[in-house]
């Protein structure tokens, strides 16, 4: 469409954020709340992100990591809170995972919990369907123009936070960001649900293991399958299938900011979805009968740009727990590598200590009115490893969201 169809009428607010993923969610609850003229822009249509679109079901990085049972919370404040609602929707608090906790949640459910909060705030319009298609600094501000499917807006706002997960302003802006190499890069997630009444127990999960082992050695289903997982959603006859996917025909072949390579990404994954299915169905009577029941919005990333901001947040500091007097939240998720598609590997800090999140870590270098939060805040590699996780992202959202409007 043309860019003379654009309205003639610019709409104005104190503060514009992109991307409503649970940084972005936190960012906007909070900058309402304290006044603040807020526009919220999202791609989908519903809040979220890889805890909804990606069906990723489990808050990760609430609490703190302990030898001991007991979940104890990191990060008061908005954390606090949609834990507490996501509790009292599902009725399933923390999950003891070896020494960490994890909140189960159903992507149902905070897509509601969401709307129910966002709608709850006078100050805070919320703009679904909508991509950032221009953006420029202007006026000690930012000019933003944003589209859906045949329209274009233009907005202006004195402040700004990415929270797009990969630092899309940074393209905007032609530098300021960098990213891994793609061997390096975390593999990403596909999340599918499936109707199935079997009993996720030890033995369960151990029988089916080796039958997905069997299968790959067999040429029956692609390698990818290798380290897939289920766990119950906490809603009858429903579980949730996890895939750590290569990305590419190889894995230097990943580059999450191409859409050919995403395109590859969904149908392979779909395909080693079906293919996994009916292979179980076809040899475990528990597995027969089973079938998919829901299809992500898309596969989930989960590293991708980063912003270089006026702190840079190490592995080495999440590895000692670092700790400074200008920290906006605690880090207490482990380095969670997952660089090929076998699975996890944990790097826990030392003595299961924290890490304190600097200030400058949501501050772009160099750029004024302009902050971030979420996954692409500036770290290297290895501590993006560890913030990258929705607990997380939680608190950066809110320390953004406060930033902006105190500046």
């Amino acid at each position: 469409f043309a860019k003379n169809q654009m309205t003639a009428h610019c709409e104005k607010y104190d503060l514009a954020i992109v991307g409503g993923g649970s940084a972005g969610l936190a960012a906007a609850i909070t900058a309402a709340r304290g006044g603040a003229r807020t526009l919220l822009i999202e791609r989908h249509g519903f809040l979220g992100g890889m805890g909804t679109a990606s069906l990723v079901h489990s808050f990760c990085g609430l609490y703190f990591v302990r030898q001991e049972p007991g979940a104890v919370l990191a990060n008061p404040g908005f954390s606090e809170e949609i834990a507490s609602r996501m509790i009292a929707t599902t009725g399933m608090g923390p999950r003891r995972m070896g020494r960490l906790d994890v909140l189960p949640q159903h992507p149902v459910d905070f897509a509601v919990i969401a709307d129910q909060m966002t709608a709850a705030e006078k100050n805070l319009e919320v703009r679904f369907h909508s991509m950032v298609t221009d953006l420029q600094q202007e006026g000690g501000g930012w000019r933003i123009e944003s589209g859906g499917r045949c329209e274009l807006n233009e907005i202006f706002a004195t402040r700004l936070i990415d929270a797009s997960g990969d630092a899309v302003v940074a393209d905007f802006l032609g530098g300021g960001s960098a990213m891994a190499e793609a061997p390096k890069l975390q593999r990403p997630a596909y999340v599918f649900g499936v109707h199935c009444h079997a009993e996720l127990d030890d033995d369960f999960r151990l029988q089916t293991a080796g039958m997905i082992v069997a299968g790959v050695k067999a040429g029956e289903i692609a390698a990818d399958a290798m380290g897939i997982s289920f766990r119950a959603s906490g809603r009858a006859g429903e579980i949730f299938a996890s895939l750590d996917l290569t990305g590419g025909a190889q894995v230097a072949d990943f580059s999450p900011l191409d859409s050919s390579c995403l395109t590859h990404l969904e149908f392979t994954g779909r395909k080693t979805a079906v293919a996994v299915m009916r292979y179980l169905g076809a040899y475990s009577e528990v597995w027969r009968g089973a079938y998919i029941s829901q299809w992500p919005v898309c596969a989930g990333i989960r590293e991708s740009r980063r912003w270089i901001g006026e702190t840079i947040l190490t592995g080495e500091q999440i590895y000692h727990g670092t700790r400074s007097a200008g920290d906006i939240a605690l880090a207490t998720w482990p380095m969670e590598f997952r660089e090929n598609s076998k699975g996890p590997k944990l790097r826990f800090p030392l003595e299961d200590r924290p890490t304190g999140i600097p200030i400058g870590c949501l501050k772009p270098l160099g750029i004024e009115n302009l902050w971030v939060a979420g996954r692409c805040i500036s770290t290297d590699h290895e501590a993006q490893a560890s913030i990258r996780v929705m607990g997380t992202c939680f608190a950066t959202g809110e320390a953004a969201g406060r930033a902006a409007i105190q500046q």
